[in-house]
């Protein structure tokens, strides 16, 4: 007979969880400081994983991002503009009135050009037939081994 973990006994899962929850929140105030904080944690806790590319980083993201699936649909790699953005968040149909995301993810190099390259290569395209907030999020791991963030609003 196998036994049923009490939801007690999921601590360490639930902790993930509620850190994830915050972290959301976070982006949807666009507490760029909150969110970089947030991925810095979500990286300790995956220690293991080297930022050899932006491939790296993007497994963290996704990580830390993991409630968002409960408001989104998360895509990698998006086919855009001129090009391919990293991570985007697509609102689910019952989740309208939340901002759509658009992330791009830097190493070693600067959260701005990041958000530069979103407008560059003109990203939001992909995401014309969307009606509402959007919001431009980059984010950097640089050599002093933190996350920076920008977040950006726009309207569509």
């Amino acid at each position: 007979m196998t036994s049923i973990k009490r939801i007690e006994d999921w601590g360490e899962v639930m902790r993930s969880i509620i850190e994830s929850k915050k972290l959301l929140e976070a982006l949807w105030a666009m507490d760029a400081e909150a969110v970089a904080e947030g991925i810095d944690r979500a990286h300790e806790e995956i220690s293991i994983l080297q930022y050899n590319d932006e491939n790296s980083l993007s497994c963290t993201i996704n990580l830390a991002f993991y409630y968002a699936r409960e408001y989104y649909t998360i895509i990698r790699e998006l086919p855009t503009g001129k090009g391919f953005a990293d991570i985007c968040l697509i609102p689910r149909r019952l989740h309208s009135d939340k901002p759509a995301v658009v992330i791009e993810l830097k190493k070693d190099q600067n959260a701005q050009g990041a958000i530069d390259q979103i407008k560059q290569k003109n990203y939001v395209k992909a995401l014309e037939d969307y009606k509402g907030n959007l919001l431009l999020v980059g984010i950097n791991y640089g050599k002093d081994k933190k996350h920076t963030c920008i977040i950006e609003k726009i309207q569509l």
